[in-house]
């Protein structure tokens, strides 16, 4: 495949995305509105940004690094590290619903440790080891909660407490998430209306589909079909090119360095100016 199927294109809805004119100054507040469209290869990356959209942890990772609260409110723990105590978010529902409870927590961290529910909202976790870092590593997405300890796959049933919720999925394909009314991070992220994401495994095609305006992102493109190309921007660089990105999209002012979709919190964060 070296160019764009523009008829699977529209049948996934991509083709909706014809573009405002290029050149946009963006503000430093992001604005609610539109839909992020991104183009990506053949691996973990649509599941990656999925997860990010439809799910939540306990703790995440802010844009700039640092350690903050999602479904937990706040934590402590003994001298040792070992024992610690979480508070819960009382104003979280997940997409069928149901309101988050304790045992929805308990299942995920049964993974690593001993976990019992103190009250509705708090919960006391026992581990084997002293692990100063257990915050962070409970922000990594094999730690998403969802319903009664629900699997997170298939991706059509998945039902979490994250800003989208699944309106149309194909695993490895296409996935399409439309923003939560009322969310407990509404004014704060959730910023598009809809996050709609493309598996193009050709780089090259990628970089066409960013290049005609059917994405707003693309994921690894093919930097030789982009070299010269206007009204584009890209991280970390342009000889090191994990993404480029229209000019249309607005991004924080720090964007994460471990992996290229920004640790799959992309949807929550980015807007379209």
């Amino acid at each position: 495949m070296t160019r764009i199927d523009r008829r699977a294109l529209f049948a996934s809805g991509a083709a909706a995305a014809l573009l405002a004119a290029t050149g946009a100054t963006l503000a430093d507040t992001p604005k609610q509105g539109g839909t992020l469209r991104l183009a990506v290869p053949r691996d973990d990356s649509l599941d990656l940004v999925a997860r990010g959209a439809v799910f939540d942890t306990l703790t995440e990772i802010a844009p700039d690094g640092t350690l903050r609260g999602e479904l937990a409110t706040g934590w402590h723990t003994d001298a040792e590290a070992r024992v610690w105590t979480f508070d819960l978010r009382q104003d979280v529902l997940f997409h069928d619903g149901a309101a988050l409870d304790v045992t929805d927590v308990l299942a995920v961290l049964d993974r690593v440790g001993q976990a019992e529910a103190l009250s509705p909202r708090q919960l006391r976790l026992e581990l084997t080891d002293s692990n100063p870092g257990l915050p962070f590593l409970l922000a990594d997405s094999p730690f998403v909660i969802t319903g009664a300890g629900q699997e997170v796959s298939p991706l059509h049933a998945a039902n979490g407490t994250g800003c989208y919720r699944v309106e149309r999925a194909e695993d490895n394909r296409h996935f399409l998430g439309r923003r939560v009314d009322n969310h407990y991070k509404a004014g704060t992220a959730g910023w598009a209306d809809a996050v709609e994401v493309i598996v193009i495994p050709d780089p090259s095609v990628r970089a066409e589909a960013l290049r005609d305006g059917y994405v707003d992102v693309a994921a690894l493109p093919d930097a030789a079909g982009l070299k010269g190309v206007r009204g584009l921007r890209f991280h970390p660089s342009e000889s090191d090119m994990a993404l480029a990105v229209a000019s249309m999209v607005g991004l924080p002012r720090q964007l994460g360095q471990s992996r290229a979709l920004d640790d799959g919190r992309l949807a929550e964060r980015w807007w379209i100016a």
